[in-house]
């Protein structure tokens, strides 16, 4: 390959060759084969194929193709993906791209780029395993050139090659380079347009139409809290930025004070938004250092702590994840008796003597959404209330992968392994019944920190 974006992509740490084929050089056109980054604005995936295109003198047009069969997702998280076409349609068309949105059973990304002749894909990067697997067979089965590029995150994963222990050892090397990254994308348009006979087919795109007709797990229905799309994502950051990222620094542990969130997690999760767009918008905003600051680490390091540890660890949705010293600790305090034992069936209805613990999962279940402190709490608990570890590890990842919106994610694969086998955590002694040497939070502790009894009140009036 030759030109000054086909070399300089080759020696960019955000973007992986996964495939030795070589550009076809009678391409028509070159195809962006959007999964995790599933925006039209922010979006670096999308801005290295409109720059391939324009040195290329070729048009670009923009595959997605949603299938209804990833693990754990419910028709709740479709309703919010499809939500977000439409938005992705406009901002992709207002680049000067196509946009050709091909669901099941449509979606092979092989048989697209042959159909429209394309001389080399670019696609985007997601470490789970099952993403991770189609990036690998769609390397095998494509005649020319995959490219992927690292879209959401700001530091690029590359940066690292192994597991990262805990914050304390990534922060520093994060910090060192991600002045580097916190750039605003240039929002480039594609300069070559398809001609009219040529523009790639796409399929109707509405929301409600498609997940009526995907065949799908209906165990958690749409939630009418949170839209999906760039645009609503938007909205939301917007909100933030203006009215409550002041107070973050000091209401982040807070669950019953509106101000102690940022609720972009769904948007993040599905590509609406993009870290980077948040962050440069939380780091010019109105607010306190310590607020940005408190922000900026949730949102980059803690996020990409999780990130690194899904990338490294192939266990990162099993007991097995755990650190040695917290598996020994927990083997050895299986002797301990529970207080309580409680059936997943009991859990998922929140029929349990706990009510700060209902009232997290009253919330989870009613909007798709818990606050990160008390979903802490809630894994813990169970914690406490199975026979062994490992049924406590797979019911929380479960019950969270249905209910969350942002679910099926490294964040909350992180959060289940840290609040369970010590993931990210240190040995706490001495050892605890049922705990051993895993951090312990109680309910009374709890109520020490935040206004429990509001929370409470809030998510079980009516309901218990």
């Amino acid at each position: 390959m030759t030109g000054t974006v086909l070399d300089r992509i080759l020696t960019d740490p955000r973007v992986t060759q996964r495939s030795t084929r070589p550009r076809d050089p009678n391409g028509r056109c070159v195809v962006y084969w959007m999964q995790r980054a599933q925006r039209g604005r922010d979006n670096p995936a999308l801005d290295l194929a409109i720059d391939l295109g324009n040195e290329l003198k070729l048009p670009v047009v923009v595959h997605l193709g949603h299938v209804p069969f990833f693990p754990h997702a419910t028709a709740r998280a479709y309703a919010f993906l499809f939500q977000g076409v439409a938005d992705v349609a406009a901002d992709v068309e207002r680049r000067g791209c196509a946009f050709a949105y091909r669901p099941y059973p449509n979606h092979r990304i092989d048989a697209f780029a042959r159909e429209v002749g394309s001389a080399l894909v670019i696609g985007d990067e997601n470490p789970l395993r099952e993403t991770e697997q189609w990036r690998k067979t769609a390397a095998e089965r494509l005649p020319m050139a995959l490219f992927t590029v690292d879209a959401d995150v700001v530091v690029p994963t590359s940066t690292f090659d192994h597991e990262e222990y805990a914050a304390r050892t990534i922060r520093p090397k994060i910090h060192r380079v991600w002045h580097e990254y916190l750039v605003p994308s240039e929002e480039k348009k594609a300069r070559v347009r398809f001609e009219s006979s040529r523009i790639p087919r796409s399929e109707p795109c509405d929301a409600d139409e498609l997940l009526a007709r995907f065949r799908v797990d209906r165990s958690a229905s749409p939630t009418e809290h949170y839209r999906g799309g760039t645009k609503a994502g938007t909205a939301m950051l917007t909100d933030f930025v203006t009215k409550r990222l002041a107070h973050y620094h000091e209401r982040r542990n807070h669950p019953e004070d509106a101000r102690g969130s940022s609720l972009l997690s769904p948007w993040l999760h599905f590509g609406h938004l993009g870290p980077r767009a948040i962050a440069l918008a939380a780091m010019a905003a109105d607010a306190p250092d310590d607020a940005k600051n408190a922000f900026l680490e949730e949102l980059i390091v803690r996020r990409e702590l999780a990130i690194n540890f899904v990338k490294f660890n192939r266990d990162y949705d099993r007991y097995e994840c755990g650190h040695a010293w917290a598996l020994k600790s927990l083997e050895e305090a299986l002797k301990d008796t529970r207080p309580v034992l409680y059936s997943e069936a009991q859990l998922e209805q929140a029929k349990t003597h706990d009510p700060l613990w209902n009232a997290a999962q009253l919330q989870m279940v009613r909007t798709g959404h818990m606050h990160n402190y008390v979903r802490m709490y809630w894994a813990k608990k169970i914690l406490e209330w199975t026979k062994h570890p490992r049924d406590a590890f797979d019911i929380a990842v479960r019950l969270n992968d249905r209910y969350e919106l942002d679910g099926r994610d490294p964040n909350g694969y992180t959060g289940v392994a840290w609040a369970i086998v010590g993931k990210h955590d240190r040995p706490w002694a001495p050892a605890r019944p049922i705990f051993g040497m895993i951090r312990y939070m109680s309910l009374a502790s709890t109520g020490r920190k935040f206004d429990s009894k509001a929370y409470i009140a809030r998510w079980t009036s009516g309901l218990l």
